[in-house]
């Protein structure tokens, strides 16, 4: 895999435009926006072809036309510069930005005239001084006054962001334009909001994930220690990067916040002037990099950045814009060209493909994977095709690229795949994507770390095409190595309570609950009983029929990974349990000495204690015992091990009670999936006995006595029945027997003569019934 150099682009003077706009903006309907909204393309060189024809011809009106006059609502905002800049959103075509002595916001590509754009006064923003704009999706984000201010442009509303404590001069952000994708929604809505020019080691850094309505600040890795200036901060998706521009001793450097970029700076190149950094959309890398007198570019998002040179034929005229005394007006830029005005009426056109001195005509160019984005999971695989078709007589060079090589690697198998009608050859491009670190090509110092979720571009361009008035394009891809979202995970059920006639699922959803007794549950996780007992609704709805264990045997469930419906492999990465209730009558069969560990592991408690509240323990803060980078001791080796899965056996223990238990599981292995793979589930623990309160030892005993004592009686008794002693205790027993009777017979006839009512239920002298 390599990358080839931008080697020459054709650029036209194409007409000459008035520079400036001030008051009203009026104009004719045209054929193309192109040239006004100045959307063209740039390589390393500039040619200026005088004679070259023109692609389309049209009039364009610009200023004042009528004489119209007409009240304007709010503080007018306005750019204090000597250029102007032409903001276009990359997503929504029709919506642009104008900045200049004015500022212009437009959503028909400036086809009806526009009055100036003000702020409300409202908003009490001082001097309504704008010093930097930017698009995140639907808003309008625009440092006013050193203060960031959101337009809404759909609902016509303003807002002042939230969380800046101090000045700011300039937001920085990218757009993703893949509909549907919640990847593309995070990349639009991060934003950066800093102050241009302040010292790196002392200046503060805000950032936002909610599209600029609220900002927190950034911490950068080692800031303190930076010496130099800020130019800018950005997030370069091109490379999975945080990127900051710092300049020093009239030399602008990137440094990178992740490694194998972070080890050093980018290299050095010249920073003459106060420079604007433009990214390209579609996140491919191409950064532009300009002031009036000075224009420099960067294919691999800022590593390598170098002059645009002014070239004429085949030679170099001049080095650099400088060199040529060419005052740069204002430059506008899209997926795959720019163009640039100058102050001497001059707009230079070019293309961002590769376009080398020998070139071939290109019929024919496309792939089934434009428009789309692809994402690949830990350990999976992507496979794409391009197809290509040249004029006869003619050899194609295909070009493969992918913006952060760090992370995704490739293999592409080109050959002919038939012929067209008219006889040409018909190409044929296969492309085998994985992750890099899969290849097993490339050294760990060059690749990105693993556990790190990245994206990468992936282009596919001819080498050696024409440049012309209608080109071929080169075919791109937006992939992310990161979380397959239509994966999840489910837990196997194949014998249930209700399968086993156990519970009834009908009983289950007539809003059954159950009761927890207060010496098996805590309420704070840490495994103390509680003050009083746990009533708890069973959500069959959620949970379904729960899973059936025995109590005696030592139990973890089978967690399956699916992909929208359907079954991909039972997971054996390592994954955590935490009973949602606070059950904690339950222990793991191994601890941690006995599970290996090389250093103290991790355990709900620690992980409560540390991260405020249950159910944080995930992929990202998991650290495995065995890891030979863990450093922690290992102090306590009996403590329970309370990790499931992965290189061990460990296994649930029950303790002597049947019931329900609902757990929640979480995949903590770093290296299964960039997904936060998680669910809970329920099981049900039957066959405990109640617990009997004499131990069988005792019972056996008291048994085995009392056969004993039996036997001896039966031994003993005919022996004492002849002796004296039994002779004096018959005589008694008969006296007592005869004052019974005559006791007896007294009291007969005094009951006779009360009543004879027999017993039951009997009136009270109160009127009520008593039962006897």
């Amino acid at each position: 895999m390599r990358m080839r150099r931008l080697q020459s682009a054709r650029t036209r003077i194409v007409q000459r435009l008035p520079v400036a706009v001030e008051g009203q903006w009026w104009r004719r309907k045209p054929k193309s926006m192109l040239m006004l909204m100045l959307v063209a393309a740039v390589t390393m060189w500039l040619r200026p072809l005088v004679t070259a024809q023109l692609c389309r011809a049209r009039t364009v009106r610009t200023g004042k036309v009528f004489n119209v006059t007409q009240d304007v609502q709010g503080d007018r905002l306005y750019f204090q510069s000597t250029t102007t800049r032409l903001i276009k959103h990359p997503c929504e075509k029709n919506i642009a930005l104008y900045l200049g002595k004015q500022v212009f916001f437009t959503r028909d590509n400036f086809e009806t005239s526009l009055l100036p754009f003000t702020i409300p006064t409202s908003m009490q923003v001082g001097v309504p001084e704008v010093t930097s704009a930017h698009f995140a999706g639907s808003l309008l984000l625009l440092v006013v006054d050193q203060k960031v201010y959101i337009y809404d442009y759909e609902n016509n509303s303003w807002s002042m962001s939230l969380g800046i404590k101090h000045p700011v001069t300039h937001v920085s952000g990218d757009n993703c334009c893949y509909t549907g994708s919640l990847f593309c929604v995070d990349v639009s809505n991060l934003v950066f909001a800093y102050f241009r020019g302040d010292q790196v080691s002392q200046t503060y850094i805000y950032y936002s994930n909610t599209g600029g309505f609220s900002f927190w600040k950034y911490h950068y890795d080692r800031q303190a220690e930076i010496v130099g200036s800020l130019g800018g901060i950005f997030h370069f998706f091109s490379l999975s990067q945080v990127a900051m521009l710092v300049v020093n001793q009239r030399k602008g450097m990137f440094k990178y916040s992740d490694h194998p970029l972070n080890r050093s700076f980018g290299l050095s190149f010249d920073y003459n002037g106060t420079l604007d950094i433009l990214i390209a959309p579609g996140q491919r890398g191409i950064l532009l990099l300009w002031f009036e007198n000075s224009l420099l570019f960067s294919h691999n998002a800022g590593q390598l950045v170098d002059t645009v040179r002014v070239k004429k034929g085949e030679q170099t005229l001049f080095s650099s814009i400088f060199e040529a005394k060419i005052t740069i007006h204002s430059i506008a830029v899209n997926e795959n060209e720019l163009a640039v005005i100058t102050r001497e009426d001059n707009l230079y056109y070019g293309n961002l493909g590769i376009v080398p001195s020998s070139i071939i005509k290109v019929e024919f160019l496309t792939g089934e994977f434009i428009y789309r984005m692809y994402t690949i999971d830990m350990h999976s695989q992507l496979e794409l095709t391009a197809s290509l078709i040249s004029q006869p007589g003619t050899s194609l060079i295909p070009l493969v690229m992918v913006s952060n090589p760090h992370s995704l690697g490739f293999q592409a198998t080109f050959y002919e795949n038939g012929y067209t009608s008219d006889g040409n050859t018909k190409y044929k491009l296969d492309i085998f994507l994985k992750q890099q670190q899969h290849w097993g090509r490339t050294d760990s110092n060059f690749t990105s770390s693993l556990k790190r979720a990245t994206m990468s571009t992936l282009t596919v361009d001819i080498a050696n095409k024409e440049i012309s008035c209608v080109d071929i394009k080169p075919l791109s891809t937006l992939i992310s190595v990161g979380c397959d979202l239509d994966k999840k995970i489910v837990i196997q059920n194949k014998v249930s309570a209700c399968s086993t006639g156990i519970l009834d699922p009908l009983t289950l959803q007539d809003n059954y609950s159950f009761i927890i007794e207060k010496e098996f549950y805590d309420p704070g996780f840490q495994g103390q009983q509680s003050s009083k007992d746990l009533h708890v609704f069973y959500s069959y709805q959620q949970l379904g029929c729960p899973l059936l264990v025995y109590y005696d045997t030592p139990w973890k469930p089978v967690v399956e990974l699916w992909r929208k419906d359907s079954f991909q492999e039972v997971i054996d990465a390592e994954f955590v349990l935490l009973e949602v209730n606070g059950q904690f009558s339950y222990s793991y069969s191994l601890t941690a000495q006995s599970a290996m560990c090389t250093s103290q592991p991790q355990n709900w408690s620690t992980m409560i204690k540390e991260f405020g509240g249950p159910f944080f323990w995930n992929r990202e803060n998991y650290v495995s015992c065995h890891d030979p980078n863990n450093n922690a001791p290992l102090r306590w080796p009996d403590v329970q091990y309370q990790i499931l899965g992965g290189r061990t056996a460990n296994q649930i223990i029950f303790g002597h009670n049947n019931g329900f238990y609902v757990f929640y599981i979480s995949i903590v292995d770093p290296y299964y999936s960039y997904c936060q793979l998680e669910t809970i589930f329920s099981i049900y623990v039957y066959g405990a006995f109640p617990v009997q309160l004499v131990s069988a030892g005792v019972v056996i005993l008291l048994i085995i006595s009392s056969i004993l004592g039996s036997v001896w009686l039966a031994y003993k008794t005919p022996k004492l029945l002849r002796t004296a002693r039994s002779l004096r205790i018959k005589t008694f027993a008969a006296q007592l027997c005869r004052r019974c009777k005559t006791v007896c017979q007294f009291r007969a006839p005094a009951t006779a003569r009360a009543g004879t009512e027999p017993l039951g239920r009997h009136r009270t002298p109160h009127g009520g019934r008593s039962d006897h």
